[in-house]
């Protein structure tokens, strides 16, 4: 693995990992993939034309929409990494575009995640007649092909959302109950929300971003035990993120919405909107 990258897997007990049904094999394939799926806030300076605000208020109306059609939280990290992944392919970009490729890294990631993924037809509507459903199909296709079809990256959240498991079997704190609190949850997704909007985010591994952020819930000790991450792996990133933990604490912690049809168990898994662009003045965009 790269260098700086201090995974170790032995950290991590092979014994915890298959009772989560997580072989070894599984976990290190989990861990090339961080090397595989490449992603780079220099990616920006491939599109002379565009500044980090744009790709910021981009992916918030991504969030925006995905709590309209009642889309999964992992349906909006696998857009921002098919989106993130295609710019770092591309060049020169021009602001008009980036509407189109939002959208349509968002259709191609719905298709993948959801049982029942929003039509085309709603897609181009929200788009408030910026993409019409023939640009979107059109868009897919050069996506797919400058993904190479690689479309199956570990996200920030599945790193999470893995850390979870592995925690709630560490009798390590009373807050890693058997039942991970869905609240806790919620309040470390929101963390995760404001920060991915930052494209200095894109400096750190998904499975460090992850870990950082539990760093902030709970003690660095448990944290290496669970994401089998040495400190100096997470340290400067625990460090950029305080800034995002303290905007978050003046402004109301994060509450679990109602979704209709969804049950009430599975709310915390459908990705919200907030005011993050309003978090975000004045704190990281230029």
């Amino acid at each position: 693995l790269q260098k700086g990258f201090f995974f170790f897997k032995c950290s991590v007990s092979i014994l915890i990992l298959n009772k989560i049904r997580v072989s070894e094999d599984v976990w290190m394939k989990m861990l090339s993939k961080e090397i595989k799926y490449e992603h780079s806030k220099s990616s920006l300076d491939r599109h002379p034309s565009l500044r980090p605000k744009m790709r910021a208020m981009l992916l918030d109306w991504l969030m925006e929409v995905c709590e309209s059609y009642t889309l999964h939280r992992q349906t909006f990290y696998l857009a921002q990494d098919f989106f993130d992944r295609y710019m770092l392919s591309q060049s020169d970009v021009q602001k008009d575009q980036l509407q189109l490729i939002g959208i349509t890294a968002l259709f191609i990631s719905s298709k993948i995640e959801e049982i029942y993924p929003p039509q085309i037809t709603e897609l181009a509507y929200v788009s408030d007649g910026a993409c019409l459903e023939e640009e979107i199909l059109q868009m897919e296709l050069i996506m797919l092909k400058a993904l190479n079809w690689d479309l199956c990256p570990e996200t920030v959240l599945s790193w999470m959302k893995l850390y979870i498991q592995i925690a709630s079997l560490y009798d390590l704190t009373n807050l890693l109950v058997a039942q991970f609190p869905q609240e806790t949850y919620i309040q470390i997704t929101q963390l995760l929300d404001l920060c991915i909007l930052d494209i200095n985010s894109l400096d750190f591994k998904y499975g460090v971003l992850a870990a950082a952020a539990f760093c902030h819930f709970m003690s660095a000790d448990v944290v290496q035990k669970v994401s089998g991450l040495k400190w100096e792996a997470i340290e400067t990133c625990v460090n950029w993120m305080a800034p995002f933990v303290e905007t978050l604490m003046c402004y109301k912690s994060a509450q679990l919405k109602e979704f209709g049809q969804v049950p009430s168990e599975d709310r915390h898994n459908i990705q919200t909107h907030g005011d993050y662009l309003c978090m975000l003045v004045g704190l990281v965009l230029n």
